[in-house]
């Protein structure tokens, strides 16, 4: 009993207390703000300018190091239905990403399909840096493959009738359109489409979850994960191939 006695005085306390603290309270009655310009007027902090000083040398000659040399100038509007740069890209992922899948699925990717508007920049004629795939690609996204029904491939055939733009898609998968963009044949590794047959198709997180509207990824058979940014599989790529190779070809064409 003394003791639920001393609990009950200390609680009684406690109470007390809170009351006449609540009542001491002050109120916020009124907000106001204040649009403050960023730019080059605000002078840096001498102090913390010296302190970042050796990091950012150090950031910038790991961006702006070389790993490859690119011969021309590489743009997303350079072709109709294929590009240079996105032929690029789109074989980039998938020779990065296929020894992993191949790894964990016992397959080899059947292609590469990415999105136009992911292409965030030209890569100029020069040297390739780890800036130049920021450049490209400044987003976390990661490659992921899906494995869908020949059915599925047969809707991501009619939603690339109806986008008329150059998504980039890998050299393993090659279509035909005719001059309103129609599709009136399109080949994996040479063979046609068989809808009893599944596939292997590399492209990013984004485009997975919808963006694009490209629903056709949506419940597919499976999803393997890479656990690989696609900026992070430019980037050895570049290192990889030393010099770019990329030009418009037939994978993609309207004729």
């Amino acid at each position: 009993m003394k003791t639920i006695r001393i609990l009950l005085i200390a609680f009684s306390a406690l109470l007390l207390s809170c009351k006449e603290s609540n009542q001491d309270q002050l109120f916020i009655s009124e907000i106001s703000s204040e649009r403050i310009q960023i730019d080059e007027s605000i002078k840096g902090d001498d102090d913390i300018n010296k302190f970042i000083a050796p990091f950012k040398e150090h950031l910038n000659n790991t961006l702006d190091s070389t790993l490859a040399y690119n011969p021309k100038l590489l743009s997303k509007n350079d072709g109709d239905l294929n590009t240079a740069i996105g032929n690029m890209m789109a074989d980039a992922l998938m020779i990065q990403a296929n020894p992993v899948i191949k790894k964990r699925s016992g397959r080899d990717i059947d292609f590469a399909l990415i999105n136009h508007g992911g292409i965030r920049s030209e890569l100029p004629q020069g040297g390739v840096s780890t800036r130049s795939a920021y450049n490209l690609m400044p987003f976390e996204n990661e490659i992921v493959v899906a494995e869908l029904s020949g059915v599925k491939i047969k809707e991501m055939l009619r939603y690339l009738e109806k986008a008329k733009t150059a998504h980039p898609v890998s050299k393993e998968i090659q279509i035909r359109t005719n001059k309103d963009y129609s599709i009136f044949e399109a080949k994996i590794k040479g063979e046609q489409i068989d809808k009893n047959k599944t596939y292997l198709v590399a492209t990013s997180d984004y485009l997975y979850n919808g963006g694009d509207n490209m629903a056709f990824f949506k419940d597919p058979i499976n999803l393997y994960s890479t656990n690989y940014k696609i900026r992070n599989a430019l980037i050895d790529y570049f290192t990889r191939v030393d010099t770019i190779k990329a030009d418009i070809d037939k994978r993609y064409i309207r004729e």
